[in-house]
């Protein structure tokens, strides 16, 4: 036996090693960033985020091809399942106000690898989206001038015939994110004022689209004649929500950016609940507004909306609204629906020139819905980049934040050029398929991370059980003699002050205090209201072991049920009633995992948000984020190995090495600890301690000296 545990005791401390949590400074408030961001700086920053150009082409796409009118429920429900995320994010981001978002908030809960995983894949995430913003942004923009930007680079500059690479260097979509970079690179307050521009006019043009389109609303496009309100059955409306999940990503700017808010433990939260708010309702009703203009399986989903204004015959509505497709569109794909209402209206001699005024409108709009989006995710990256390269685990010249600015200009700059150069190389369509699974994960693993920090037990409480020398501030002096520091002594109290007494009455008030705390079980701890029925069982476990276990079992099932429901009838053609049997034992599992976690104690803090029904939010976000993972296509998680495999590398290579939790950890490696014994001798108490609190003693006595000052 003995030789089997010292065989694994490498393989164990490699595991703490690379699961070491992060540790907070006390002062969570300090950084070297500016904090200037209002809580009104924050909710534009999320509604920059979300409401994009996906809400003038994902309700077209979803209404005419998935759920009817009923887009407008599968809308609400993406938005009640978004919430469950941000609700997550917001708690962390008011807890945790430092910058880094979901690689945070792992560090701090999970443990260090995973916290490296989840900023490695944000990075590529933010990178990625930015890009494809910036390529359908300048393929739009050649669209209108015939695709000479494209003829002219293939003809003079570079052609190339290379799989999965885009035919020709797209130089105006790399020159968008450089000078993008260039202007985030001057400052939060810069950044903050262009979203705050962009964010407005994008808003206006939503309102006109609203009070416009309701004044042209016919209820008679939802009735039976024209297919009913859900066409598609609960099927549809539940695919379209797998669709529109992705129309809310974004919320997690307000949380990559706490470290540089003003007081991030009110904005956070209440920047993550207007924003989320003001995107959902925006979807919702233009959803709404477009279906009841005209009916729903006559839209075009490249351009539904200023399509839908045309056929009524109102052009000009149209073009204020046209900020449609995002793909290329040719001089002769001209819509037809849009030609035969300009017709009707006696303005075919004019075709031609309004046809040419909508094409700009298109894109003056389109790029103002997405740059928006545009500057979320320049705006996130680097600031996840700073964190990492902060906490030592990427390297430390991203770290490097200007003495101006205020904000890690190096890498700004640096992941900005890289932004450019996937933009330049790679066509939209390969960019796109590459997204969603780096941000479906660090969803999955924040809310995995609310309910470990939400159930951890006191790291004081638990240092104190673990047989290693507690040192606290209401102890009396070890070395001091016996009888020294009764006269008065400390009441601890819920401010972390310190109160001296000297009265019977006070000693009283310490006796009851800490029969109350008695009563009150620590974090992680089962409750004792279940003690009857479940102490025998999980009693004498230590504190939030249970709790771990039960949360690891929690993704495990997650998994098992979303492959099941995702593959169970189509690859694996299950019979139905083994299809039945796994679905009901891997739900089964999923629920007994979270009442077993709902059974322990809780940490209670009211000074910050805290996320309400703790751990059934966070376990039905994980279950949505996992379903939705499972729905990615086989290469989407062919790019995604090796994509973590390259982040391997650089953890093991350098990130494992240069952490400053390994440093910190080094540096606490030996603490000694001297002890008067009653003989009048002195002893030397050496600890090496180990991260997970085992010490390993070994004493050493000095001769005992005449004069008891000298020995203490």
């Amino acid at each position: 036996m003995a030789l089997c545990v010292s065989a694994c005791s490498p393989a164990v401390r490699f595991c703490q090693k690379v699961n070491r949590l992060k540790t907070l400074e006390d002062d969570v408030m300090a950084t070297s960033l500016k904090r200037c961001l209002s809580t009104l700086d924050l909710a534009m920053l999320g509604v920059g985020g979300m409401v994009g150009s996906g809400l003038y082409v994902l309700t077209g796409t979803v209404a005419k091809d998935t759920a009817g009118p009923a887009v407008v429920l599968s809308f609400l429900i993406a938005g009640v399942a978004s919430l469950m995320a941000a609700l997550c994010y917001a708690e962390f981001g008011a807890r945790v106000p430092k910058t880094g978002s979901a690689y945070m908030f792992t560090y701090v809960s999970v443990g260090e690898i995973w916290a490296f995983l989840i900023g490695w894949n944000v990075i590529l995430e933010y990178m990625i989206g930015g890009a494809a913003v910036a390529r359908a942004w300048s393929g739009y923009l050649d669209s209108i001038f015939n695709h000479r930007i494209q003829n002219f680079t293939e003809s003079y500059v570079m052609r190339w015939d290379v799989p999965f690479l885009a035919h020709y260097p797209d130089l105006l979509a790399a020159g968008i994110l450089l000078v993008a970079s260039v202007f985030i690179s001057f400052g939060v307050r810069v950044s903050s004022w262009l979203n705050h521009i962009f964010s407005t006019i994008s808003m206006l043009v939503i309102t006109f689209i609203l009070v416009f389109g309701f004044m042209l609303a016919n209820p008679a496009n939802w009735s039976a004649q024209e297919g009913g309100f859900a066409p598609y059955g609960l099927s549809g409306v539940m695919a379209g929500t797998a669709t529109c999940f992705y129309a809310f990503v974004g919320f997690d700017v307000i949380a990559a950016s706490s470290e540089e808010a003003e007081d991030p433990q009110k904005a956070v939260p209440i920047a993550t609940a207007i924003s989320l708010g003001l995107a959902a309702t925006a979807y919702i009703l233009v959803s709404t507004v477009l279906t009841l203009i005209v009916p729903w399986h006559t839209l075009d989903p490249n351009s539904a909306l200023s399509d839908a204004f045309f056929r009524r015959g109102y052009s000009w509505a149209g073009f204020i609204v046209a900020v449609g497709s995002i793909c290329v569109v040719q001089e002769e794909d001209t819509n037809p629906c849009s030609i035969a209402v300009l017709q009707g209206c006696g303005q075919t001699h004019e075709l031609e020139t309004l046809m040419g005024v909508q094409h700009l409108y298109i894109w003056f709009y389109l790029s103002v819905a997405m740059n928006t989006v545009l500057l979320s995710n320049l705006f996130s990256l680097p600031r996840i980049v700073y964190a990492m390269a902060e906490d030592g685990l990427f390297f430390s010249i991203f770290s490097r934040v200007n003495p101006v600015t205020k904000v890690p200009v190096i890498a700004i700059l640096v992941f900005g050029s890289l932004m450019a150069f996937l933009a330049l190389i790679f066509d939209l369509e390969a960019l796109v398929q590459f997204l969603s699974i780096g941000t479906l994960l660090a969803y999955t693993f924040v809310a995995a991370s609310i309910i470990v920090l939400r159930f951890q037990p006191d790291k004081t409480s638990s240092a104190s059980g673990a047989g290693g020398v507690v040192t606290d501030a209401t102890s009396p002096c070890p070395l001091a003699p016996q009888g020294v520091g009764s006269e008065t002594q400390t009441l601890a109290q819920d401010g972390g002050e310190l109160k001296e007494y000297e009265s019977f009455s006070d000693k009283l008030q310490l006796v009851e205090r800490e029969k109350a705390e008695r009563e009150r079980r620590a974090p992680g701890t089962l409750q004792a209201r279940w003690e009857p029925y479940l102490g025998r069982a999980l009693g004498d476990r230590e504190p939030g072991d249970v709790v771990a276990f039960s949360v690891l079992a929690l993704m495990v099932s997650a998994v098992s049920l979303s492959c099941v429901a995702v593959f169970g009838s189509s690859h694996l053609q299950l019979p139905v009633w083994s299809f039945v049997l796994l679905v009901v034992v891997f739900s089964l599992a999923f629920i007994v995992s979270l009442l077993l976690i709902w059974v322990h104690e809780q940490q209670t803090i009211t000074k910050t948000f805290q996320v309400p029904l703790v751990p059934f939010i966070p376990g039905l976000s994980i279950l949505l984020n996992v379903f939705l993972m499972m729905k990615l296509s086989p290469l989407t998680w062919i790019r995604f190995t090796i994509w973590v495999a390259a982040g391997l590398l650089v953890y093991f290579g350098y990130g494992v090495w240069h952490s400053k939790e390994r440093h910190r950890e080094q540096g606490q490696d030996v603490a000694a600890h001297y002890v008067v014994l009653p003989s009048g001798s002195l002893v030397q108490t050496v600890q090496n301690v180990q991260p997970d609190g085992h010490t390993h003693t070994h004493a050493t006595h000095t001769p005992a000296t005449s004069d008891p000052q000298a020995s203490r």
